[in-house]
């Protein structure tokens, strides 16, 4: 996988909060900041493939929205 730098500029207290998260995982904040935008495209692909699935589907046919009946009504 190819990669690029990309420089930021943050302002210090950001950078020691984004420092803390990263130490108490172990890693540096590079890895953590990297590894947090992996996650946010991460979560953004898998929510708009659900929403395409549902409008596949029908929002109506999801799981969720089926209505059961109770257990003591026949």
């Amino acid at each position: 996988m190819d990669s690029t730098v990309l420089s930021l500029r943050i302002e210090g207290e950001l950078f020691e909060r984004l420092r803390a998260h990263a130490a108490k995982r172990g890693m540096s904040v590079q890895d953590y900041v990297v590894r947090t935008l992996i996650r946010e495209d991460f979560d953004e692909r898998f929510q708009t493939a659900v929403e395409e699935t549902e409008k596949f589907y029908g929002a109506s046919d999801a799981p969720g929205d089926q209505v059961r009946p109770s257990a003591g009504i026949a």
